[in-house]
């Protein structure tokens, strides 16, 4: 069998776009090895009509929407590989099948590479974050901390005293020239050049000297990578982004390769559900009218 279009990614995008192709009566197979990046919160904020619930669940009533048409196939299982045969793509599955299509929706999103701190990995997603819109509010206006993991920092340290009070945790990561400086105490950020050792408890930062901090979040900016290897396989390009590399995709996420578009945080510096929904939307109707136009 040769699908209309599969989708490598269940999540929030790939799910997203999988309805619009779904709706249109097409073909459609979704491969999704169940890593979800935000399966660390319990909590998705910020979604029209969402706010606050389990992010599990919502993928989980998307999925069950997903499948009530017929035409739509799903494999729990990761893509080890993927090629372009002719006109089709072939996507090899991790336990040796074979499936192809004629096109392919990258939803494959991205790792998350954090600070090598002690304690720091252990409360991602419940005291630790990267979205002050997705988080912010539940702090409910305690002491919040930065962890810098370079220049970009500054960003979030401008942003977050909207939430509450906010310290710039340096960490030796750089260190903020004069027009910076002047941002930070426009925006009453306090700034804190002592390493972070560890954090423990809830959010309670313990410097290099044993003075501890106590915080009610921390934000930090990861390094990203790509989840899958697929999109370098199929011979993709890539684009910088702050936190990363990302695939290259055009105004309908339509990659370097024609026939191959790309949605949600793979293909953009946005982690946020919302987002990810919408992007992967433009994704599959893009998708699916390539098979008409073309």
């Amino acid at each position: 069998m040769v699908y209309d279009i599969i989708i490598v990614g269940g999540s929030y995008a790939g799910i997203s776009a999988g309805l619009q192709v779904a709706r249109a009566r097409r073909k459609v197979l979704v491969i999704d090895g169940g890593q979800r990046r935000n399966r660390f919160a319990h909590h998705s904020h910020g979604f029209l009509g969402q706010d606050g619930r389990d992010p599990a669940l919502i993928a989980s009533d998307a999925r069950t929407q997903l499948l009530a048409y017929s035409n739509v196939e799903w494999v729990s299982e990761l893509a080890a590989r993927a090629i372009k045969r002719g006109d089709a793509f072939e996507i090899t599955l991790a336990e040796g099948r074979s499936v192809t299509g004629r096109r392919v929706i990258l939803a494959t999103g991205v790792t998350d590479e954090l600070p090598a701190i002690a304690g720091l990995a252990e409360r991602w997603g419940t005291s630790v974050f990267h979205c002050p819109y997705c988080h912010g509010y539940e702090l409910n206006g305690g002491p919040i901390g930065v962890l810098a993991t370079g220049p970009l920092s500054m960003h979030h340290a401008l942003m977050l005293p909207d939430w509450g009070p906010t310290t710039l945790l340096l960490n030796e990561a750089f260190e903020p020239d004069v027009e910076q400086l002047a941002s930070l105490q426009q925006r009453g950020v306090a700034l804190e050049r002592e390493p972070v050792k560890s954090l423990s408890g809830h959010a309670e930062v313990t410097l290099s000297s044993g003075r501890m901090l106590q915080l009610a979040g921390v934000f930090v900016l990861p390094r990203c990578h790509m989840a899958a290897p697929l999109a370098e396989q199929l011979g993709c390009e890539f684009e910088p982004g702050p936190m990363g590399d990302f695939i290259k995709v055009d105004a309908m996420r339509e990659t370097s390769v024609p026939g191959v578009f790309a949605c949600g945080d793979a293909a953009m510096a946005a982690g946020n559900v919302a987002i990810a929904v919408g992007d992967g939307a433009r994704s599959g109707g893009a998708a699916h009218q390539s098979l008409i136009f073309r």
